[in-house]
């Protein structure tokens, strides 16, 4: 076998051709192995019961090394990546810079390699992880922007590599809706115009192609004599926000988003900077407002729908490893896995892949119109429970089938358990097969197509919900996405004839 090597100017060169069918062959392949690690049993490579958790090293110099160990049906990856030095210069704004830096200054963006191994442990690519690490983060965040009724103006916060690869994808994948872009920086540094260069230095034809030619770009720091006001305005007028700063506090004050003015308008809201306890991008209030129950009334001022969740890349790492999450007592029960999410998102029914989700308009819709879904659960009173508490029975259709679907699919079988800390608020599982008396089968398919009903409704619920609500996603990373991104770049390079090919390693 051969070992494909491939440099970070390597990886550049593949990434910056990269067209929207071959993003879309990115996405999908993230999507199933997403979905896998989530749904999936002991059966599945890429079951998060086969994902061992990364490793991390603290250095006297307070350096962080991170070893993260990933499987799947495609192989075996082992990242090992070094984070910058915490409080120097080179990372005072965003988690990333673009620029590169010589070896005896502190760096500047994470440090490291990417192994990859087939299932027998023969060893067939070896990557720069600068870069990778920067796609694979936006390539997740990507799969949420997909389903998105409307993108038109995107805010965000942090001006290195992940600010950069976010905007990017979006651009690729939504580029004919895009209007405007705001940047919010700390300050106008080098990495700010850095990013700004990037973007420009698209060629014409990749712009035209994409269609996002006109698409106007700002930048705003707290040095600007009226931050304040454009700071709320931008933030406001967002579509999608973009959180890619290792930030110890919020980027913005919460009543942006918190009063009757910020929650008329359905967002998505991405963070990935922080990936600390003590590190914090989202303002808690309005982490606990999304999974806080707003009871099943008519409200009187409109409003953007609520999930009564937020959306994680893994729940056993966002709880350990995000400040939002940790800080907040958001309780597993109100942490739903992207993986739990993506087929949905993507139209495909995650029971029947066969099976499309109706993809109706709802752009107009400021709440969802749910209160006639019927779900399991009994109970009075209007409770407003705290971020960490369960969701009531009291709870809006849409948070409690949140939190009801699927659930008595939980397996405690050894076959299809989960560990305690990983039990979200659902599960899409393919129903387990029994023995079953021949005498029910009447009884069982007329209640079987009335669950079926139910479910569909169910599903509309959240389809509608992750393309019009309100949706925070929290992102500490994993293995596994290395994994996927990185096979799938040594694929990329052989079909395109990039790096170095080390025949009988």
């Amino acid at each position: 076998m051969s070992l494909t090597v491939l440099t970070d100017s390597d990886i550049k060169h593949l990434l910056q051709d990269l067209t929207l069918k071959d993003l879309e062959r990115f996405q999908d392949q993230m999507r199933r192995s997403l979905h896998e690690y989530s749904t999936g049993t002991q059966d599945d490579d890429c079951c998060s019961l086969h994902q061992p958790r990364r490793t991390v090293l603290e250095s006297k110099q307070k350096r962080t090394t991170l070893f993260m160990p990933s499987t799947s049906s495609a192989g075996i990856g082992m990242k090992v990546v070094t984070l910058p030095q915490p409080g120097s210069s080179n990372d005072a704004s965003d988690s990333d810079s673009i620029s590169t830096s010589s070896s005896t200054k502190n760096p500047s963006t994470p440090q490291g390699s990417l192994t990859l191994m087939d299932k027998t442990g023969l060893p067939f690519g070896f990557l720069n992880a600068s870069e990778t690490t920067a796609f694979r983060t936006a390539l997740a965040s990507s799969l949420l922007i997909t389903p998105r009724t409307k993108v038109k103006t995107i805010t965000v916060f942090g001006a290195g590599k992940q600010a950069f690869w976010h905007v990017r994808l979006a651009l690729i994948l939504r580029g004919p809706t895009i209007k405007q872009i705001n940047i919010i920086s700390r300050a106008f540094t080098d990495r700010v115009r850095d990013l700004m260069k990037s973007f420009l230095e698209v060629p014409t034809a990749t712009k035209e192609r994409e269609g996002w030619t006109n698409v106007k770009f700002s930048v705003l720091s707290p040095a600007y004599g009226e931050f304040a006001r454009l700071e709320k305005e931008y933030i406001r007028a967002s579509d999608v926000i973009f959180c890619t700063t290792p930030s110890t506090s919020p980027l913005f004050h919460h009543s942006i988003l918190t009063n009757t003015e910020g929650r008329k308008k359905g967002r998505l809201i991405v963070a990935i900077g922080s990936y600390k306890p003590h590190m914090i991008e989202i303002p808690l209030e309005v982490v606990a407002q999304a999974v806080k129950v707003h009871g099943s009334g008519h409200h009187f001022h409109r409003h953007a729908e609520e999930g009564g969740v937020v959306v994680v890349d893994t729940i056993d790492g966002c709880k350990q490893e995000a400040g939002e999450i940790i800080q907040g007592n958001v309780s597993a029960k109100n942490l739903v896995e992207l993986g739990e999410l993506v087929m949905l998102s993507h139209g495909i029914d995650p029971l029947n892949h066969s099976s499309a989700i109706d993809d109706s308009d709802e752009s107009s819709r400021s709440s969802l119109d749910l209160h006639n879904l019927h779900i399991d659960g009994s109970g009075n009173g209007d409770a407003t429970p705290t971020p960490s508490s369960p969701l009531s029975p009291t709870s809006p259709p849409l948070a409690r089938s949140m939190a009801n679907v699927f659930q008595s699919e939980n397996s405690t079988s050894p076959s299809s358990s989960r560990s305690p800390s990983r039990k979200s608020s659902f599960s899409f599982r393919k129903p387990r097969t029994g023995s079953t008396s021949t005498n029910t089968t009447n009884s069982s398919g007329t209640l079987g197509m009335l669950g079926k009903e139910v479910q569909t409704e169910k599903e509309d619920s959240m389809s509608r919900w992750l393309r019009n609500g309100n949706v925070i996603y929290k992102s500490v990373g994993m293995g596994l996405m290395d994994l996927v991104v990185g096979a799938e770049l040594i694929k990329l390079a052989r079909e395109k004839g990039v790096g170095v090919s080390v025949e009988g390693f």
